[in-house]
């Protein structure tokens, strides 16, 4: 394998990216050298993604020179990217859950024995030899769409890797895994590494850095800040070179009096995952729910909103008992939720931010009448934007178009122009940077400030205890346990996650 003459097989300079009203990448460099893991960081619309989509041929360059094992290249398509050694591993994984692994990992490069015919048994041989050499307990033929989403992240590197990929580009590859799954895919980072190959770690999670990375690369607002060794810098420091200033309070929190019960649920059943579910919220805080995945968290957002059944329980809403058997039940009566998935369930990601925030209110702008009134779905956009401080160039571009923490806004923005009573967050924080994570936490505490109740659910232990003024703790779909914050620890909330786990394993 060639490199250039400094020893990177990556080199690029003065890279330029341009999209219509935005300038995504301004004489950005980046190299990287063989066995080493560089993380590529920055906020949300920093141009990260945009940087390595050049990088593997999803998107062509404006400006700027690459150079790949020493070869000066021109241009890039995706499939002369996997000719030069080059995979990307997107967020959101890109597979057919109906075709089993090995189809997967040789999709577009399918072997074929004699007559032309395909040879499923030499597909699941080679498979079978890739995933024994990273060690994944896996088999070739299992569905992949059965698999859990950890596993699934496993078959894009096998596929990766099918294609002799010598460059690894992981875009956030751990935002839906559990700890252990975490530290499974680290293990297999630090195989890849010490077999020569370069990786290229994107993540929002700076506390995971320690565990695998060698140096760090920063972004911001489309240009390049700095190229450092990860152990001579403090993740301060690297908070501070991404967001241009020093945030002082990862998790502000704000002191209300605690006012009067505004909405309760009683006794909520739905499905194996909501078994006996009673909360309450009260103006003048914000609770939250934690537990380990599989823990029914989700589920019992999604049954209170009206999208998954109810077997029996009772919602009040000051006082009132509620009938909601479908979202638009839980919407009217101002009950909301911000789904975990915003791309899927939050927003229609082709349409603009004026349509996004007019869709769910079109009994509101549209009132007797059956036609819209564009005024009043313009001023409805122009308060969230204000409100909410959404960045973006106008409010007619796509939703798909802006960043993560952006593209929340939008989702929240568009509850809040119904002044919604309840307001139900589901990971709100989830594959976004740092800065926007603070503008979310202040955004809960401006509506716990005014009186609207606050629900949120967080795999994040220290985001629960720094944002939660109570904490509702779920194992195997019930709750385990209700903690005020300032009895509450790390330990105590594991203790309470694990506990019907504990009783099952004595029984």
């Amino acid at each position: 394998m060639e490199k250039d003459k400094n020893g990177y097989i990556i080199e690029m300079q003065g890279i330029c990216k341009q999209f219509p009203g935005v300038k995504a990448l301004d004489n950005v460099s980046f190299r990287l050298k063989a066995g080493q893991v560089m993380a590529l960081l920055g906020e949300n619309g920093a141009g990260k993604s945009t940087l390595m989509k050049i990088l593997s041929g999803v998107y062509p360059r404006d400006a700027g020179s690459i150079r790949v094992f020493g070869q000066e290249i021109d241009t890039i398509s995706p499939k002369r990217a996997q000719e030069l050694g080059i995979a990307i591993i997107h967020q959101e994984l890109n597979l057919c859950r109906h075709l089993s692994v090995a189809e997967n990992i040789f999709l577009g490069r399918e072997k074929v024995g004699a007559l032309r015919r395909l040879s499923q048994r030499e597909m699941n041989r080679e498979a079978g030899k890739i995933l024994d050499n990273l060690r994944i307990d896996l088999k070739p033929t299992t569905i992949v769409g059965d698999l859990q989403v950890s596993k699934q992240q496993m078959v894009e590197i096998a596929k990766a890797l099918s294609t002799n990929a010598r460059v690894l580009i992981m875009d956030e590859p751990t935002s839906a895994l559990t700890s252990k799954e975490i530290e499974e895919l680290f293990r297999i980072i630090r195989q890849l590494r010490d077999e020569g190959r370069g990786i290229v770690y994107i993540s929002h999670r700076l506390e995971e850095l320690q565990h695998i990375v060698d140096d760090v690369t920063i972004l911001r607002d489309g240009q390049f800040v700095a190229e450092m060794p990860f152990a001579s810098v403090s993740l301060n420091e690297i908070i501070s070179y991404m967001v241009g200033r020093e945030i002082k309070e990862k998790f502000p929190r704000v002191s209300c009096p605690v006012g009067e019960t505004i909405f309760q649920v009683r006794h909520l059943n739905a499905g194996r995952m909501v078994r006996d579910v009673s909360l309450e919220l009260r103006k003048g805080e914000i609770v939250g729910i934690a537990g380990l995945m599989g823990a029914g968290r989700t589920e019992t957002t999604r049954a209170i909103f009206g999208i998954d059944r109810k077997e029996s329980g009772e919602i009040l809403l000051e006082g009132k008992p509620l009938t909601i058997n479908r979202p638009m039940d839980a919407i009217k009566a101002g009950v909301v939720l911000v789904p975990e998935d915003r791309k899927r369930d939050g927003l229609c990601t082709k349409l603009s931010i004026r349509d996004n925030i007019a869709l769910p209110n079109l009994d509101i702008v549209c009132g007797a009448l059956t036609t819209v009134n564009k005024r009043q779905v313009s001023r409805m956009t122009q308060g969230a934007i204000k409100d909410l401080q959404i960045k973006l160039p106008n409010d007619l571009v796509d939703a798909g178009s802006l960043s993560g923490g952006n593209q929340q806004k939008v989702v929240v923005g568009k509850w809040l122009a119904r002044h919604s009573r309840v307001v139900m967050f589901d990971e709100p924080t989830r594959g976004i940077d740092v800065a926007a994570k603070v503008e979310i936490y202040h955004l809960m505490n401006k509506l716990k400030e005014e009186g609207i109740g606050v629900l949120f659910v967080s795999s994040e232990l220290p985001e629960i205890l720094g944002i939660s003024d109570r904490i509702i703790v779920m194992c195997d779909g019930r709750v385990t346990g209700e903690l005020d914050v300032k009895e509450a620890t790390q330990e105590r909330i594991l203790e309470l996650a694990t506990r019907f786990e504990k009783k099952i394993q004595t029984a």
